[in-house]
């Protein structure tokens, strides 16, 4: 078992059956998965939701591998576990992850799984900016805004036509796996709606807040992005595929007023961060 598989395994509580889950993604198990996915919004399936998570995030993991970094991994961990028992969905299986990866994003999927760049952590400088990112993220899982796009894409057809015009021959069934790879990335991220984006930003700060953070982690972070230039291949798919975080900062403000002012005694925990991350 490789280093990714060993992490996954952690992250998941189960690995995935050894390396020919790792190399080849499954298209009849997709195809059907996708094909629920409208029926898991209206019948809140939560056994075929967290089925479809677990693919996409072998698929996110396939194309940038969890840092190698045990601790890192169960401080992000323990962090969003705390800030998703804040949730209206405290129960499900929630695992969290470091992708090595220098671009600045972070990505959920259905069922639980959160996960962060390596280039986002460089640039945060609290526990408090972490918590809002993933209660971002918690946020677009809660509200299962993946699954709701799903609905209103291509991406319900998607497994079904790979598999008609590639079977499930050897040698046809990398270059489906790869165009299945690019298609769920497109309906995972490009399927978002700017409304989920403004949802999930006020409702990671409500989530970073009931932990007991500093609930304007979100908003600086929001702020650092913004300082990024454009011309930054770092934030390119950020950027592209999220409000620009000036609109999303102002979105913020108004959402939380002067609310939130009496929770800005709730500590930013920077030196826990800075030591668990080795900053």
């Amino acid at each position: 078992m490789n280093l990714r598989h060993r992490f996954l395994a952690a992250l998941c509580g189960a690995c995935f059956c050894g390396a020919a889950a790792a190399q080849q993604v499954d298209l009849n198990a997709i195809g059907d998965m996708l094909g629920k996915a409208g029926e898991t919004v209206t019948a809140k399936n939560e056994v075929d939701e967290q089925a479809i998570g677990h693919e996409w995030a072998a698929m996110l993991t396939g194309a940038a591998p969890l840092v190698a970094n045990e601790k890192l991994q169960r401080y992000v961990n323990r962090v969003g576990r705390w800030v998703a028992l804040q949730s209206e969905r405290p129960n499900l299986p929630w695992r969290f992850g470091v992708l090595d990866s220098p671009n600045v994003n972070a990505f959920a999927t259905p069922g639980g799984y959160v996960f962060v760049t390596q280039g986002l952590v460089a640039r945060l400088n609290s526990e408090a900016e972490l918590a809002g990112v993933l209660g971002h993220e918690i946020a677009h899982v809660v509200r299962k805004h993946h699954l709701a796009a799903i609905r209103k894409t291509s991406g319900i057809g998607l497994g079904a036509d790979l598999l008609v015009k590639f079977g499930l021959s050897k040698t046809e069934h990398a270059d489906a796996s790869a165009k299945l790879l690019s298609g769920a990335k497109e309906v995972m991220l490009r399927g978002l709606d700017k409304s989920d984006e403004y949802e999930a930003d006020r409702m990671g700060v409500v989530l970073a807040t009931r932990a007991g953070y500093d609930p304007y982690g979100l908003p600086a972070v929001l702020q650092a992005i913004e300082a990024i230039s454009a011309d930054d291949s770092s934030v390119a798919l950020l950027f592209d595929t999220h409000p620009a975080p000036g609109a999303r900062l102002d979105a913020l403000s108004e959402a939380m007023g002067e609310t939130f002012e009496t929770y800005v005694e709730q500590p930013q925990a920077a030196e826990r961060f800075a030591a668990e991350t080795g900053r």
